[in-house]
């Protein structure tokens, strides 16, 4: 499988709020990263706990080269993403964001 074939997977399952699914992509060691090196989670277990919170809120859909939204706790919103991803046998290895400005719907960016 190619490593875009991956990541589409990727999103569709996280779109589908498809835990199982999700997990499944990522290598059981997987590590997710803010760019350049904050470890934000380590291992499916830590994954998985990371992507249940962000399938909590209501407004939450990833679209490519787009935008994200979500519901912040400041209310719903969107925030522009960059995802980089290292895939290792049709698995994703590690992964990295870098996050623009959250910006709420109807309101200013918040930096």
């Amino acid at each position: 499988m190619s490593p875009e074939a991956v990541v589409q997977r990727q999103l569709d399952a996280y779109n589908a709020r498809d835990i199982d699914a999700l997990i499944a992509i990522y290598a059981t060691d997987a590590q997710m990263f803010e760019h350049p090196a904050k470890l934000l989670a380590s291992g499916s277990a830590t994954l998985r706990e990371r992507f249940l919170a962000r399938f909590n809120e209501p407004n939450l859909y990833a679209y490519l080269l787009k935008r994200v939204t979500r519901t912040f706790p400041e209310g719903p919103g969107t925030v522009e993403l960059v995802m980089i991803y290292e895939v290792e046998n049709d698995k994703i290895a590690k992964a990295w964001m870098i996050a623009g400005a959250m910006k709420l719907d109807g309101a200013a960016k918040i930096d």
